[in-house]
């Protein structure tokens, strides 16, 4: 894992001092070295930067930027499968100078060109020039593991693993965009390929990018879509053989997350995901695995003893840490430095506390995010079955009457139900499917802090409605369900731009390596196959990956409620946290700031205050921005 950044730069006003100050901002990614190419080309500059964190070939013939032949590459990422593509360029003629992963990917772009990604198997974002056909090519991983933005804006092309190495280049033009900043207030994230400034994007999954230098232009490409795979017929399967086959897959792709020159280990939360990857690991490895889990019990984040089970029980060597609330709280000043684009969700905080527990021992963690999204784990999958449905079917008339009536007797005034604190939260999205219970705004209701409406009223200016993956229609209509369609869409939403984000960050924070197994994308390609009743089993989530999982614990060890990393935001706001929210609501800083509807913003504010405690998480989001807002608009 490592941090890259670069730039073609038309106008030739850049520098190998401006070079070295954006890669630098990304030390954090790689603390053990730096490395920067500066080429005068005919008609402009071209700049590759590169931090460097050492986990493939320790030695300094593998540091970046590469070259070979008329190739210069700068590489963040892994490719797990580098020995067997190296042992068929050697077959082919290549020699190799290092026993790197970059050097392979150099070989394998001069041997097959953009097709080479179809042979990686890994979490990549890179950027090679060739000078030869004087081009800059870039590309992402498949499931956008690894982040990658750009900005292209008065001839200037930059490029980074983060957009504080884009912002740092002095001829970067900051200036928010708000219907980023809207979409922000109701996912909590970004979503891709948006970004909060104008004139920046985050490359899509799965794409490439090919920037020529002679005519400056941009051409982007998907090399992979997931669709692919939901879209083929459904396995004739049953499901012994379903379980065996998962099973094999989910054991090869775990072991490549294994290959490193460095220690690995797990982050170990007791859950489904996280006990099928230790075990699996374990099962197949002589050395024990090493683990780590960590519990916050005075913030009620505690799921660190059955972690301490189940490791105990599979024999790992385990490492728990107990922390407190105050060691929480004091990672939210430093979010916005890290998360260096608006970003709310709160388990980012548990998260970077493990990740600092673990580099303590390790340079690599193993996590096991995704197992929801390909295996139907989410609780609101349960949900949509069993109320979207119900809600569809009530005549058209009927629900178009109720809604009106809802719209004209306001949630407060609702006797008794008023005072439940999520009541009118709840009345709300209630009356939001009532007049249009389609699939997606069933969808958006449960993912999305706020609807349109809400938005509206909190921005002075107005607002529209960006473009993202939740308004793809490339499901077939023969591989369509509602299952299907709310877990394609979280693949490429949720857990790209918020659970990939989240860990990426947290771990680089520290320098550690986040590494994610079961987004192989063989595991999602062969998992979109499988009949649905095998993930979703009458109301068993994740029904396959259980099976799996009991070969090697008891079920009654594991059937215990989803917790995940909540943080009591609510009770945060109102106590150590109420500073910042005086600070950064205040009606003069909202003023000079000129972006948000005051009256809205301390309508919310007070109202979450004077006891409506449902509106913690807005609440959050609102200073989550603002915090965001101070650091890189304000600079403090």
């Amino acid at each position: 894992m490592c941090g890259i950044a670069g730039f073609i730069d038309w106008t030739r006003k850049s520098s190998l001092e401006i070079l070295q100050g954006c890669t630098d901002t990304l030390q954090h990614r790689g603390p053990d070295g730096g490395g920067y190419e500066l080429l005068e080309e005919s008609n402009c500059q071209v700049g590759l930067g590169h931090r460097r964190l050492s986990i493939i070939d320790l030695s300094s013939a593998a540091s970046q930027p590469m070259w070979y032949k008329d190739l210069c590459i700068v590489f963040n990422g892994e490719i797990y499968n580098y020995a067997e593509i190296k042992e068929t360029l050697i077959k082919k003629g290549h020699l190799f100078q290092t026993h790197s992963d970059t050097e392979v990917i150099l070989h394998s772009y001069e041997e097959w060109g953009s097709s080479a990604m179809d042979r990686f198997i890994g979490m990549f974002a890179f950027a090679i020039f060739d000078k030869k056909k004087n081009k800059l090519f870039v590309c992402r991983d498949r499931a956008g593991v690894k982040p990658l933005f750009y900005y292209f804006k008065d001839g200037l092309f930059l490029f980074a693993s983060e957009l504080k190495a884009i912002t740092k280049h002095p001829a970067f033009i900051k200036k928010i965009n708000l219907d980023a900043a809207a979409a922000f207030m109701q996912f909590g994230y970004v979503p891709t390929p948006h970004c909060i400034f104008k004139g920046a994007h985050k490359l899509k999954a799965g794409h490439y990018l090919e920037v020529k230098l002679s005519d400056r232009f941009i051409h982007q490409q998907q090399y992979w879509n997931v669709y692919d795979a939901y879209n083929k017929p459904e396995l004739k399967i049953d499901l012994p053989e379903a379980i065996e086959e998962t099973e094999k897959l989910l054991v090869n792709a775990f072991q490549y997350r294994m290959v490193s020159d460095v220690p690995v280990g797990v982050f170990l939360s007791g859950g489904y995901d996280s006990t099928c990857v230790t075990a699996l690991l374990q099962a197949n490895n002589t050395e024990k695995i090493k683990t780590f889990t960590i519990g916050v019990p005075d913030a009620g984040l505690n799921e660190a003893p059955y972690a301490k089970d189940i490791a105990a029980r599979l024999g790992t060597d385990h490492t728990e840490y107990y922390c407190t609330e105050k060691e929480a709280l004091e990672i939210v000043p430093q979010l916005p430095f890290f998360y260096d684009e608006p970003f709310a969700d709160s388990s980012a905080i548990p998260t970077t506390l493990v990740s600092r527990i673990a580099r303590e021992k390790v340079t690599v963690a193993l996590s096991a995010d995704a197992g929801d999204e390909i295996f139907a784990g989410y609780n609101r999958y349960d949900y949509v079955l069993k109320y979207g449905k119900k809600i569809q079917s009530i005549p058209g008339f009927i629900r178009k009457s109720a809604a009106a009536a809802m719209t004209a007797i306001p949630a407060t005034s609702i006797p008794v139900l008023s005072k439940r604190s999520l009541f009118p939260s709840r009345y709300e999205k209630v009356r939001s499917l009532l007049k249009n219970p389609s699939e997606e705004n069933i969808l958006m209701s449960l993912v999305s802090q706020m609807d349109d409406g809400g938005v509206r009223d909190l921005f002075k200016t107005t607002i529209h409605r960006l473009e993202t993956a939740f308004d793809s229609k490339e499901l077939s209509r023969e591989r369509y369900s509602t299952l299907a369609y709310n877990m394609v869409i979280d693949y490429q939403t949720y857990m790209l731009d918020d659970i990939l984000q989240k860990v990426d960050r947290a771990g680089m924070s520290v320098s550690l390596e986040g590494r994610e197994p079961f987004l192989d994308h063989r595991i999602i390609e062969w998992a979109a196959q499988l009949p649905m009743e095998y993930k979703y089993n009458k109301g068993n989530k994740k029904f396959i990956l259980k099976e799996i999982v009991h070969k090697y614990l008891p079920k009654e060890v594991m059937d215990r409620p989803k917790m995940g990393f909540g943080i009591p935001i609510a009770d945060w706001m109102q106590g150590e946290l109420k500073p910042f929210a005086d600070r950064y609501f205040e009606e003069s800083f909202i003023a000079k700031q000129n972006i948000f509807n005051n009256t809205e913003v301390q309508r919310l504010r007070n109202s979450f205050y004077n006891g409506k405690i449902e509106r913690s998480e807005k609440i959050w989001y609102l200073l989550m921005f603002q915090m965001w807002y101070d650091k890189w608009m304000n600079g403090n």
